[in-house]
């Protein structure tokens, strides 16, 4: 694995425009559940004996909304307990070695920007769990961890109404400003785009690394498990983010000194 992370690393070196995609994988590293795969949330049904993509979705929300928070507060629960980890970290730093460095996220628990990565260049795909907001009056509440704390589901002090955290629940449409900020990028190109800890089971992520690979750019996936872009990329690294990204960044830490001094 060390040779091919040389590589990787020197390949990052002279890219000037890249992108790194996350998914749950990463944050599992934190102690919060993946979605699918290994360990994955989504891969059973829930006590009800429901799929978690009906538990979970915008239906579900209206219909039933205290069943949908029962596994929103799961989440929640889960992402406010946990911290960003050393993957995360070096992940930001590389976003300052690299003014172009674009970070496109399917996590909705805010650990990449809790780890410094800039919001100018970070595309939450899915949205976040905060602040949450009023279904009928749109009033905005910034109580989630309280919320978390009573009977679910959170109810608007305004209106009554139910609250709803700003993520993209299964059946919905994604945020379309984060759409129109993806593609606004992708036109540009990405000399180097790569995959870590995601599935890979949407179009718009598997877009990025076929993009990358048909203009003669680089592709990396970083994933213990085999996605739907492991067949595509150029280097395939099968360890943890939190192992991966603090390695790549020493090496390229150190070609820097070197050529600084050199």
């Amino acid at each position: 694995m060390h040779e091919q992370l040389l590589r990787i690393a020197s390949a990052i070196g002279e890219a000037r425009r890249m992108l790194i995609i996350t998914g749950a994988g990463l944050s599992a590293d934190s102690g919060l559940p993946t979605y699918r795969g290994i360990g994955g949330l989504y891969n059973g049904h829930t006590d009800e004996g429901l799929p978690i993509e009906v538990a979970l979705s915008g239906d579900m929300l209206r219909s039933d909304p205290a069943l949908c928070w029962k596994y929103l507060a799961q989440l929640g629960h889960a992402c406010l307990g946990a911290q960003p980890n050393e993957g995360h970290r070096a992940i930001a730093q590389l976003q300052v070695l690299k003014p172009d460095c674009w970070v496109l996220t399917q996590n909705i628990d805010g650990y990449h920007r809790a780890a410094g990565s800039p919001s100018e260049r970070l595309i939450e795909i899915h949205g976040e769990l905060a602040p949450l907001h009023c279904h009928q009056c749109g009033a905005a509440d910034e109580q989630l961890h309280e919320h978390l704390r009573r009977v679910l589901p959170p109810l608007c002090g305004n209106c009554g109404g139910v609250l709803r955290p700003p993520v993209t629940l299964f059946g919905e449409m994604l945020p379309q400003a984060a759409v129109t900020r993806l593609y606004a990028e992708l036109e540009k190109g990405f000399d180097l785009v790569m995959s870590v800890g995601t599935s890979a089971s949407f179009p718009y992520i598997v877009e990025p690394v076929w993009r990358a690979r048909q203009s003669g750019g680089v592709t990396v996936e970083v994933n213990l498990s085999h996605t739907a872009v492991s067949d595509l990329v150029d280097y395939r690294v099968a360890e943890r983010a939190l192992d991966v990204f603090p390695e790549l960044l020493s090496h390229i830490n150190a070609h820097n000194i070197c050529k600084w001094t050199g």
